[in-house]
């Protein structure tokens, strides 16, 4: 005689809730085994599965109780939370949408499907899912949390607002009083907002989140010392190895690569069961020239990842020892998350020892073009409007390549205004031009092997440089294919023939101590937009006088291939 399916689903509650999750979790398998159409039992597995952490197991469970029980959206809900957890938002939010009749009138249903639209890069999916929600119960606290922050996403004017009707709510949240710092500062009322993120950094030292926004402000406020709170954070709580850590990486993102060392050094003696700060300090002293000392920590150094890969594969570059950089970069390149800074780097040792698969990573015709932007004449000036406004309130931000000048907040291409919603067709018209100039699909190339899948944009802002010493340094975007420049405001200088305000491909960055010039560089042209792969360094020149303003943005591949 078989035990019921609902005596299965409370013995394996009761074992979880006494500590004991894995048996829960073969009580639910022993119960299907019973009753497998049983689609209640499914569901209880996949919820279990989750709070194990097993979000693929969780999904393939929610699924099976779907097929069981299709318009159960109970199932639904759940599914698309566990395909959110695995990064398939886009699939998500299409089953969300797909059952929107019976969860019409659920605050759950908005509330998650708010929740996928925006981490599927979907804002303004996202607001009017939350404004569904907050119309069912207009004090859901998530729905209020989730609609200030996408206020603050979107740029609208009301963001402050919306985030005092979420304090009210819930005035614990830590993110919303740094969600209301940021949109005050969005705003313009930055001493009021500096006066949050103190009182947040007081209250929670250990917060990352707070202590690099309170850094942000302090620069923005023209203070040399703008990351110095990170220090009192330390003392304050010395158990966090994440402080000094997060510190460190402050200060490199401007250039202090010494005082980064130093941040480093000092955390290695107080963490010394963590071979991360030897690297760390290897890494900062590397690049402020200390050589001898870097060379001595990776001789001790025992860490074997890819990220120790490519930062000793630098020093390796910077001693010459250009066979001993490639046998580490050749390992790090089989690494998804760190492929493009490996090219990177091993297209520069390739062009040193005069290698044919330089010209193979970056030398193919078509892999630099500087394109005519799709209706710019109609779609340009009145984004240009729009972002002056938006620069006259943007700061100088922290770990960017930008050296002067502002840079536009959060995503571009997310704010609300139907300038930019233009803008952004343009340009995947435009890349459109670009894809169809490439050469023929390689499926061993970090680029050409993206040829014929589908793109999409990750990432887009603005800068405007003064002349007078503004420019970017040398850098790579390791999280893109494709990389980009269009150019809004082109100075006069930069439209003769003596490079000023250029754009240089495939100059080194000055850490390196490499005499290698640029593999080509782009004399910027009004209404037209660069492109080139993300993993070719890029920089500027600078310029005596004049504005320049630029859009860039990040390509990257979407298909089913990236999930695999």
């Amino acid at each position: 005689m078989s035990t019921p399916p609902e005596d299965w689903h409370a013995h394996a509650i009761a074992a979880e809730q006494s500590g004991n999750r894995p048996k829960g979790l073969r009580l639910l398998e022993q119960g299907l085994a019973e009753h497998p159409d049983h689609a209640q039992l499914h569901n209880s597995l996949g919820s279990m599965a989750m709070r194990n952490g097993d979000a693929e197991g969780a999904e393939a469970a929610f699924t099976r109780a779907l097929e069981r029980d299709p318009g159960n959206l109970e199932f639904v809900v759940n599914r698309a939370i566990a395909l959110g957890r695995l990064g398939l938002h886009d699939e998500a939010l299409s089953l969300l949408v797909r059952h929107e009749a019976v969860g019409s009138r659920q605050t759950r249903y908005w509330s998650v499907r708010a929740a996928t639209a925006r981490s599927a890069a979907q804002p303004a999916e996202a607001a009017a899912a939350y404004d569904r929600c907050l119309a069912i119960e207009p004090r859901h606290a998530k729905g209020l949390h989730g609609r200030a922050r996408t206020a603050l996403d979107r740029g609208e004017a009301d963001a402050v607002a919306r985030f005092d009707a979420a304090l009210a709510v819930n005035s614990s949240e830590a993110d919303l009083w740094l969600g209301k710092a940021q949109a005050l500062d969005v705003a313009g009322q930055h001493t009021a907002a500096r006066d949050i993120a103190q009182q947040l950094v007081a209250q929670a030292p250990q917060w990352l989140e707070g202590l690099k926004f309170l850094s942000q402000l302090r620069l923005g406020a023209g203070e040399q010392d703008f990351a110095g709170h990170y220090r009192e954070a330390a003392k304050r709580v010395p158990s966090d190895p994440g402080i000094p850590s997060a510190h460190a990486a402050v200060l490199a993102g401007l250039d202090y690569a010494e005082e980064a060392a130093e941040v480093a050094a000092e955390a290695r003696k107080r963490f010394s069961s963590l071979p991360y700060f030897a690297l760390l300090e290897a890494v900062h002293a590397g690049a402020a020239g200390q050589h001898e000392r870097a060379e001595e920590i990776f001789a001790n150094l025992d860490l074997d990842t890819s990220e120790r890969a490519i930062h000793e594969a630098r020093h390796r570059i910077r001693l010459g020892e250009l066979d001993r950089a490639e046998t580490l970069l050749d390992t790090a390149i089989a690494e998804e998350a760190v492929m493009h800074s490996a090219y990177a780097l091993l297209g520069l040792v390739w062009r040193l020892k005069d290698d044919p698969r330089a010209t193979w990573l970056h030398g193919q015709e078509g892999l630099v073009r500087l394109l005519p932007l799709r209706n710019g004449d109609n779609v340009l000036p009145p984004a240009i409007e729009t972002l002056h406004g938006l620069h006259d309130t943007s700061p100088l931000p922290l770990g960017q390549s930008l050296r002067g000048g502002t840079q536009t907040r959060h995503i571009l291409f997310h704010r609300h205004e139907e300038e930019f919603a233009r803008l952004r067709e343009a340009i995947v018209a435009t890349l459109e031009d670009y894809r169809a100039g490439l050469p023929a699909l390689d499926e061993t190339h970090p680029l050409l092997r993206h040829r014929a899948v589908p793109w999409s944009l990750a990432g887009s802002w603005s800068v405007r440089m003064h002349g007078g010493g503004d420019y970017h340094t040398s850098h790579i975007h390791p999280q893109g294919m494709l990389s980009s420049a269009l150019y809004l405001i082109v100075p006069d200088e930069a439209k003769s023939a003596d490079q000023r305000g250029w754009l240089e491909i495939g100059r080194p960055p000055p850490d390196l101590g490499l005499d290698l010039g640029p593999l080509t560089t782009i004399r910027p042209q009004e209404g037209y937009l660069a492109l080139f792969p993300s993993t070719l360094y890029h920089g500027t020149t600078s310029f005596g006088s004049g504005l320049r303003m630029t859009v860039a943005f990040d390509v990257i591949p979407v298909g089913p291939e990236l999930h695999g």
